[in-house]
């Protein structure tokens, strides 16, 4: 086959995330496979107009708005060159593929934003995006969704038909995930990902701080940066929290799984989650989560099992079940063991096979 893949970032952008991992676990093993990937995707500093990146052709043009003007034109001028087209919806706005070509469009749709956005961004660009999201609806016959959840928000947010709808899950690699012989002597609990408003990293500073009360020798690192950053900076000064929270910003994917070996459990406050990646990689490290009940989180959580969910927003709840966690090793050890069992399920080449037979029904 030969794909043409459009989003916002490709695997190597700074600012890249869950999505842009699934590009790069899927576009190289279908690259092996013997397929054709181009990616377009939106310029950033420092980048080339156009590289190999994990065997994929990325061609490069404008920035996160500007991309939406050339993806259509490039689709209306290139398409015939390509046997299908993905367009990765990761944010919202649609690329909107299948009114400037004829050949097959396959949307892969990640979380549905629609309450997002309304934290996110000022009213009328809340306005604008949510809309635009609502339109996939009326523009996508296929669609694959990441977790049921996201099937199920598709249906119910945006109206679409399920039928139009396949799930296909996230994976896991196993060769670079895996657990270390020891956890940190100190119970740590790890926090991972883009600080977006959304993410209510707040709310786990705050849970944080009961948990100091109540576990003493208790640490929390916060990897990652982003726009909440300084605001939870000085929500730990202003805890009293400075020399048991430490920021560590973006690391290199080593000293992550690192961290993600040693840590006793990650925390997860998100709103919303198509997946949840960064769960699954801990558990495939032995490491158990504390997560709210919300978005695809309850999928990647199997709670009182593999990690603990508390109700969304509530924070003392949610340090409840941080303590229960910290204060018995061998809770945490057995959570853990459940997780490692569980994250097994889940791998990316079941994620390739299922994708490259539902992309090439098309041919």
């Amino acid at each position: 086959m030969r794909i043409l893949w459009i989003n916002h970032r490709d695997p190597i952008h700074p600012e890249a995330g869950g999505a842009e991992v699934h590009i790069a676990e899927i576009g190289k093993r279908l690259v092996e496979r013997g397929h054709e990937i181009t990616l377009l995707a939106e310029r950033f500093e420092g980048s080339k107009p156009e590289e190999e990146v994990y065997g994929m052709r990325v061609k490069r043009f404008g920035g996160k708005f500007t991309l939406h003007i050339y993806a259509p034109y490039f689709v209306r001028r290139k398409s015939k060159e390509f046997d299908v087209v993905i367009d990765d919806v990761a944010h919202a706005v649609p690329f909107w593929s299948p009114k400037f070509t004829r050949k097959p469009v396959v949307a892969i749709v990640h979380h549905v934003h629609q309450g997002v956005v309304e934290k996110e961004l000022p009213p009328i660009l809340s306005h604008l995006v949510k809309k635009a999201e609502r339109s996939i609806r009326g523009t996508y016959e296929n669609i694959i969704a990441v977790s049921q959840t996201t099937k199920k928000d598709l249906v119910e947010l945006l109206g679409v038909e399920g039928s139009k709808i396949k799930v296909i899950l996230h994976g896991v690699d196993h060769e670079k995930f895996r657990p270390a012989s020891s956890k940190f002597k100190e119970p740590t609990v790890l926090c991972m990902g883009r600080m977006k408003r959304y993410k209510n990293l707040d709310h786990v500073v705050e849970a944080f701080g009961i948990v100091k009360k109540n576990v003493s020798k208790a640490k929390l690192i916060i990897v990652g940066a982003g726009d909440e950053e300084s605001k939870a900076r000085l929500l730990v000064q202003k805890k009293g929290l400075s020399d048991n929270v430490t920021f560590v910003g973006r690391i290199s994917e080593e000293e992550k799984i690192a961290l993600l070996q040693k840590a006793w459990c990650i925390v997860c406050a998100s709103e919303v989650e198509g997946w949840g990646m960064g769960i699954l990689e801990a558990a495939a490290c032995g490491t158990t989560a504390v997560a709210y009940n919300s978005g695809a989180l309850k999928e990647s959580v199997i709670n009182g099992e593999t990690g603990l969910l508390a109700s969304y927003g509530d924070v003392k709840e949610l340090a409840k079940k941080l303590i229960e966690v910290l204060e018995d090793e061998g809770f945490m050890r057995k959570l853990s063991e459940n997780a490692l069992k569980y994250s097994f399920k889940f791998d990316w080449d079941k994620t390739v096979e299922q994708t490259e037979k539902y992309l090439g029904a098309f041919l």
